[in-house]
């Protein structure tokens, strides 16, 4: 598991390879990922939007912007946990994800970053 904390927020990733997906005639790599969110700060604050770079080991790159997360903008007071569960498609069996979620502090009604980690997406005979 690949964990984070930026102001208070800890973000930490597992990640799955779940096998070959046709699309539009290509072959591609399907992989899951879970991300747990957990507000370790004293305030409540919510997750507004997402930011999301993604490679594979074929140079293609993808950039993934938009409001909340599975269409969800979850609220999270101290202490509290959110988990989703989201995946993407690859050209090759090797790739990584990195990026941030926008958030707001409810009580100093700022907006902030939280960067989630760089972490891999491999598919598990490449481990050796």
């Amino acid at each position: 598991m690949i964990e984070q904390i930026t102001k208070g927020i800890k973000i930490s990733v597992l990640t799955n390879y779940e096998g070959m997906h046709s699309q539009n005639e290509n072959e591609m790599y399907l992989f899951s990922y879970f991300i747990t969110i957990e507000n370790q700060g004293n305030d409540t604050v919510q997750l507004l939007s997402r930011k999301w770079e993604i490679f594979d080991s074929m140079a293609n790159k993808e950039i993934v912007i938009g409001d909340g997360v599975i269409g969800q903008i979850p609220v999270l007071d101290p202490n509290e946990k959110y988990t989703y569960r989201s995946n993407c498609l690859l050209h090759s069996s090797i790739g990584a994800m990195k990026g941030h979620f926008n958030m707001v502090n409810f009580t100093s009604k700022t907006t902030f970053k939280v960067m989630i980690p760089n972490f891999q997406l491999m598919m598990i005979g490449n481990l050796n």
